[in-house]
């Protein structure tokens, strides 16, 4: 395989983290419910209401930092939901099973304000599912969603897409086909699942890469993965017996705008 350039496979990459890059600045962190400062992409924890904090101390820079928020976790979310938490050691019952992007900025916890033992989640590069293969492999997916469906018996299962997403990018400009593993071939033979998506958008968009076209690629990778959570019986039998819902969503990070999307028109609105 061609050697790709590590500064090409960072540049790539620096659309999957909030990590800046060639010196920029660090980007502020949001912030969420109950005074929580979350530091998206470094770690996160509660801080007091009271506390100011410094720009430069926003970003935490390493495991150890990272101790000290647990700490703060320790003295106010737990020790605030300690009888959740009590209820939560007997066991979890999720009604909705999330599939969403590895994106440090789209925790969808933070997104849709849930509590410990809310939503049972999967991360991976871009939301995909791949389709139901019995072939040998590492099924990590396909195991995660047997686990919902068959053990915890959620009702939902939500597939969230999002806007300026690098694997979306990645799988529209091919910028990493035929890398080695491990210098973006990984990620180049994970993304292959949306050649199919690739091909409906370059129908619509020809070569071009503008932003609109990267967000029809985004929104059809959700699609994508919608289609082969059907390819699982289990899946396909609930789904029909009417115990579970399949839901397809895209949470747009410029505007932070949840879109939901309407399989009968095809057409994302926002929630």
């Amino acid at each position: 395989y061609p050697s790709i350039m590590p500064e090409k496979l960072a540049k790539i990459m620096s659309s999957f983290f909030r990590v800046p890059l060639f010196g920029a600045g660090p980007l502020p962190p949001p912030t969420s419910r109950s005074g929580i400062l979350w530091v998206v992409g470094r770690g996160s924890g509660p801080a007091p209401k009271s506390e100011t904090r410094k720009k430069e101390d926003m970003i935490l820079a390493s495991f150890s930092d990272m101790i000290e928020g647990y700490r703060r976790f320790r003295t106010t979310g737990w020790a605030q939901q300690r009888e959740r938490w009590d209820e939560l050691r007997e066991g979890q019952s999720p009604k909705v099973m999330i599939i969403a992007c590895s994106d440090s900025r789209v925790d969808p916890s933070q997104i849709f304000d849930t509590n410990p033992g809310e939503v049972f989640v999967v991360r991976n590069v871009a939301a995909l599912v791949p389709p139901f293969e019995t072939t040998p492999g590492r099924h990590g997916v396909s195991a995660a969603l047997e686990f919902a469906v068959q053990v915890l018996k959620v009702g939902e299962i939500v597939v969230m897409g999002h806007g300026r997403c690098g694997g979306c990018q990645a799988a529209l400009t091919q910028e990493l086909k035929d890398a080695p593993p491990g210098e973006g071939g990984f990620i180049a033979h994970w993304i292959d699942l949306l050649d199919d998506a690739r091909d409906k958008v370059k129908t619509s968009f020809g070569d071009d890469h503008s932003r609109e076209a990267l967000r029809a690629m985004e929104k059809e990778g959700v699609k994508v993965s919608l289609t082969n959570l059907r390819t699982f019986p289990c899946i396909r039998e609930k789904e029909k017996a009417g115990e579970l819902k399949l839901i397809g969503a895209y949470f747009a990070i410029s505007d932070g705008v949840l879109n939901v999307l309407d399989e009968a028109s095809g057409e994302f609105a926002p929630a």
